[in-house]
């Protein structure tokens, strides 16, 4: 009878781990793959790089990027590549456009579950296993859903540096720089044949990184390792990252092309590698000022809604530090990975967002570690977590309802009354705070995988929310493709013209119209039809060539009827 029991509880334990993993493979794939096409191309970057993917598919050119016909260096290779598939495969272009960065973040997201694995095991059956929790935490936050669904290279690049860097760690263990109660047999043991792999691949995703946004790459995974052997003298050991493996398996995968590309472009070394790359650090050439401090409240925002997860990790820090057990520690080494490009980038004189989004996949690994550990410790550290995430889910009610406001719903198809706005925003708050009390209780009892589970839960169905209901219905405020789709069948599409619209339309504009739309000038006597914004709706009107009332509401842009010029009537 005891032995039938243990062998029905291992049963039931293997059954519920499997259902754990599977639901969070589920979770996993919904904020990375779900719904990519719920709004069309936004923004400047989409439509263009889309573009050039584009055309590398349909030309052939898998060499020179081009936008417009013209050769483009603002961004290396690897995202053209990638995205060009997709259209040859005859995806439509917000699925071909944004696969390549869905499958970038499920690769990043792999990468951490399996370093967590190695270094703290994988013995639980719930999420508080840290080989699931932690790409869950990685999946299910604000950069790891915006980017994964982003039709840009900063998901390519990030997820190249996470997979180099999984790939040093493991030659660090196995030599035992790095050391934890999960690779304590791995101590001493001498370099083997998985060394070698591992090197190969540091190489080779390395290239990969090289070939999605430049130097960079380099610069950032260097950059990381020297800082942790600073702090632990570990220098021997870090210079294995310099093996002539690594080196050589680095130069196979990302010399090629930039040889090629500079053969038959003699511009592009200068333009790529001293404009886009040199200029863009040193110099607010490219107008994206900030001040130093600008990437402290992004990561806060990338990192929703597990921000306070933070807090446990700043204590684990400071743990190590009194302790100086920072030497052979794997999270130190995870930490420096986070730490070191939120640093470079903020002494760069041009910022944005997306440039410390490489440190975002170590950062969800060192929260789910630390988070994990924390919630264990005491009932009251579990319940400040807890209410942590709750003020976080409140927050983001309230920040929602509030842009829910400054919508004009009276301008698009599913309209909102002020009273259902209302209600709407009443039931998104109270919602949320009944959340937040769900969350302190189940902290109460430290019932961590509870408490995780139900905030990656809310995630999941926040994103599907949005992906349903609101971006395909504020879709056309930000993006070319309804506006394109409405006038796919105009029986003059040659007298189509813009007028004083942000580069981010015409850009759009130009993707979805397969051509870029001429500038209307005044001077042009024929009718047109002209899109434009409010301010040229005024110039049009005083210049007399409109008189009508606009039968289509604004969408993000005005479509204006043109009349024939006076001049042209006698």
């Amino acid at each position: 009878m005891l032995n039938w029991r243990v062998l029905n509880t291992a049963q039931n334990s293997r059954r519920e781990r499997g259902f754990t993993a599977w639901w969070v493979a589920a979770g996993i794939g919904i904020c990375l793959f779900g719904q990519l096409g719920a709004i069309g191309l936004t923004g400047p970057d989409e439509p263009r790089y889309a573009w050039i993917a584009r055309a590398m598919a349909q030309t052939g050119d898998w060499v020179t990027p081009r936008l417009y016909g013209q050769p483009w260096f603002e961004k290396p290779v690897l995202y053209y590549w990638t995205a060009a598939i997709g259209f040859k495969f005859h995806f439509s272009a917000e699925w071909a456009a944004r696969l390549p960065s869905a499958f970038a973040a499920l690769a990043a997201a792999i990468a951490i579950g399996w370093l967590a694995a190695k270094h703290y095991g994988t013995s639980t059956n719930s999420l508080t296993s840290f080989a699931l929790l932690a790409p869950l935490i990685f999946a299910s936050s604000v950069a790891g859903i915006g980017f994964a669904r982003a039709a840009t290279p900063d998901m390519l690049f990030s997820a190249s540096i996470t997979l180099a860097m999984a790939a040093i760690a493991s030659v660090y263990r196995h030599s035992g720089a790095l050391r934890s109660a999960r690779s304590a047999a791995d101590e001493n043991s001498p370099a083997n044949r998985s060394d070698y792999t591992a090197l190969a691949l540091f190489g080779v995703f390395l290239a990969l990184g090289v070939l999605a946004k430049g130097p960079a790459a380099v610069i950032l995974a260097a950059g990381a390792i020297a800082l942790w052997a600073l702090a632990t003298r570990q220098w021997r050991a870090a210079f294995r990252a310099l093996h002539p493996l690594a080196i050589a398996a680095f130069c196979v995968v990302a010399l090629p092309w930039y040889v090629l590309c500079a053969v038959r472009n003699p511009d592009f070394l200068r333009v790529f590698i001293w404009q886009h790359n040199f200029q863009r650090y040193l110099t607010p050439m490219f107008h994206h000022p900030q001040p130093f401090w600008f990437f402290v409240p992004i990561v806060l925002l990338a990192l929703v809604p597990w921000t306070i997860l933070l807090w446990p990790v700043a204590r684990e820090g400071l743990r190590v530090w009194r302790e100086k057990s920072w030497t052979h520690s794997p999270g130190f080494f995870f930490a420096c990975w986070a730490v070191f490009p939120v640093i470079f980038f903020s002494f760069s004189d041009s910022k944005l967002p997306s440039y410390i989004l490489p440190a975002i996949p170590p950062l969800a690994l060192v929260c789910a570690v630390a988070g994990i550990r924390a919630f264990q410790e005491s009932r009251a550290v579990a319940l400040g977590i807890a209410a942590g995430m709750g003020l976080t889910w409140i927050g983001l009610a309230i920040a929602a309802w509030a842009w829910a406001r400054k919508v004009p719903w009276n301008t698009l198809l599913n309209e909102y009354s002020p009273r259902a706005l209302y209600i709407d925003g009443w039931i998104g708050v109270a919602s949320a705070v009944l959340f937040a009390l769900i969350l302190a209780f189940f902290s109460l009892g430290k019932r961590t995988g509870m408490v995780m589970g139900l905030c990656a839960l809310a995630a999941v169905l926040a994103l599907e929310i949005t992906n349903t209901r609101i971006l395909p219905t504020v879709g056309p405020l930000y993006s070319a493709r309804y506006h394109a789709q409405f006038m796919s069948h105009d029986l003059h599409p040659d007298r189509i013209f813009t007028l004083d619209l942000a580069r981010s339309w015409n850009y759009g504009l130009t993707f979805y119209f397969q051509r870029q739309l001429p500038e209307w000038q005044p001077a042009d006597p024929g009718p047109a039809l002209v899109l434009t914004t409010p301010a040229g709706l005024k110039r049009i009107t005083a210049m007399g060539r409109f008189h009508g009332v606009l039968d289509e509401p604004d969408k993000g842009i005005l479509y204006v009827p043109v009349e024939m010029a006076p001049q042209a009537m006698r």
